[in-house]
């Protein structure tokens, strides 16, 4: 009984605080001491007096507290209460403030590279980051507003009750957090600069507005900020919500996608600029949703990341695409190979090599005829010797290696030798307008002077015109692929195509690599 009075006592205040703090009541208060003087004379209005004021501060009348409760879990690293903590606060702040006429709101504040940060420098750097990150964020904001810390790299702030927090008031606030932590943080001889992106939600915006649903809400703005970020700062709005409900209910079908079949990959040719011949295709994964319909891969393919089906997706798209180079052999139709992206969480797999020998001894297929492409900024940014040992066994095996994106990762010329690269993918922001912009041909120019120099095949991707693709051959680029040649297609047609590519071919003698005398 006496363990539950504290609880009971703090409910019985709240209570009474919340009918006192009431204009109807208030206005009563004079007549109350009136009545007192009344009722027992100058000794009654003196305790009236006094007493109600000091009642008034006990029950928190004067104000609402945003305290977290009493025995909130607690962060290890930086002393913050954790996510069901500061619900309990919303929920108070929100309850409290309603009552007299105040509001509120919740920002989530993401440290943009702490994830990078302990890769470069260990967690215990990043530990301090961290804790002097919440500091600050302690320092910028009044007394009555509460930080906590949430999973990862983030923090949340709940604010005391305001008359008004209308969207450029909390705007600027945002900008004040992010000003307060980007001063760099001394950590023995190191400085290390962070940014943070920042998402957050009025209260005023929720139609039931609740702890849970607030910090909710803030978390989804601060998603959209981290994905436009570093440094974006984004408010919360229906819209934005319907996107992420989509996204959830995306990511929630994905594993049953992927078991029925309804994740497949497609094929797109691959060209020789010099004889027009197929050289290869590459197999894009593409997602029919037997409700959605097709679903864009820039919707699809951050969420298969996300959910940790990255691998599955790769064993989905390596069966599909060695079906299709069996079905091709068989039919007597010439595809030199096909080529498939492999993600970072694949090339980290040390068993890698093994399954793919393996998969290529099943379908009876030699290592030649399977290109791995790898991201630009893979290969520019990855120290796991794991992806450079598998690089270089998958090499040595005789499948090719492509080089992805290429322009867009800053990989050196060491790094394109050193995991083996055999040829570059120059990425379609360079092929774009390609026939028509001179500065473009120049750029365009030089990496194919540097592959040229390097020993490297080259393949332009995004061609969508017979003028890009004209201009590629001209200045020696060897293989396109994109709009201007197929648009992916399923596997059972591409037969077809291909007959229809042969006859045409056969129509005409291209032309497209020499200059005109």
């Amino acid at each position: 009984m006496t363990e539950e009075f504290g609880p009971r006592a703090a409910m019985f205040l709240y209570r009474w605080a919340q009918r006192l703090r009431r204009p109807e009541n208030l206005a009563f208060l004079p007549a109350v001491t009136l009545a007192a003087f009344w009722l027992g004379g100058e000794h009654h209005l003196v305790l009236a007096a006094l007493g109600l004021p000091l009642l008034y501060l006990m029950a928190g009348a004067f104000g609402v507290d945003a305290q977290p409760p009493a025995g909130a879990a607690q962060d290890g690293e930086t002393g913050l209460i954790l996510r069901e903590g500061l619900v309990a606060t919303l929920d108070s702040i929100l309850a409290g403030g309603s009552a007299v006429g105040k509001t509120s709101a919740c920002l989530v504040v993401h440290l943009d590279d702490a994830r990078v940060l302990a890769d470069h420098h260990g967690h215990a750097a990043r530990a301090e980051v961290l804790r002097r990150s919440a500091e600050r964020l302690q320092d910028v904001l009044r007394p009555g507003d509460v930080v906590a810390r949430l999973e990862g790299d983030s923090f949340a702030v709940a604010l005391a009750p305001v008359g008004r927090a209308d969207l450029e008031s909390v705007l600027q606030l945002a900008a004040r957090l992010q000003q307060a932590l980007a001063a760099p943080i001394a950590i023995d001889a190191l400085r290390i600069y962070a940014t943070a992106s920042i998402g957050f939600c009025q209260a005023s915006r929720l139609t039931d507005a609740r702890g849970r649903s607030l910090l909710d809400a803030a978390e989804i703005a601060a998603a959209e900020a981290l994905g436009n970020g570093p440094g974006a700062i984004r408010a919360w709005s229906p819209a934005m919500q319907r996107a992420s409900d989509d996204r959830a209910s995306l990511r929630d079908d994905l594993a049953e996608a992927l078991d029925r079949g309804q994740i497949q990959p497609f094929f797109q040719p691959q060209v020789s600029t010099d004889t027009g011949k197929i050289s290869g295709f590459e197999a894009l994964a593409r997602w029919e949703h037997p409700q959605r319909g097709m679903v864009p891969p820039a919707e699809f393919l951050p969420l298969v990341h996300e959910a940790g089906l990255s691998e599955r997706l790769g064993e989905v798209v390596l069966y599909g695409a060695l079906t299709a180079l069996s079905d091709w052999d068989a039919s007597g139709l010439d595809v030199p190979n096909v080529s498939i992206n492999f993600s970072q969480e694949e090339l980290s797999n040390p068993r890698l090599p093994e399954r793919l020998k393996w998969e290529l001894d099943r379908f009876g297929l030699s290592p030649d005829r399977l290109v791995v492409e790898v991201l630009e900024t893979v290969v520019a940014t990855t120290d796991n010797d794991v992806v450079v040992r598998n690089l270089a066994e998958l090499s040595k095996m005789g499948c090719g290696i492509d080089l992805d994106d290429f322009g867009t990762g800053h990989a050196s010329i060491a790094a394109v030798r050193r995991f083996g690269v055999g040829r570059i993918k120059i990425d379609r922001s360079f092929v774009t307008r390609l026939d028509e912009d001179p500065g473009q041909q120049r750029m365009v120019a030089a990496i194919l002077s540097m592959a040229e120099r390097l020993g490297l095949e080259t393949l332009a991707e995004g061609v969508e015109s017979t003028g890009e693709h004209a201009m590629l051959a001209q200045l020696g680029c060897g293989h396109v692929q994109g709009f201007g040649i197929a648009r992916p297609m399923r596997r059972e047609i591409t037969a077809t195509w291909i007959g229809r590519h042969r006859a045409r071919q056969m129509a005409a003698t291209p032309t497209l690599g020499k200059r005109a005398g």
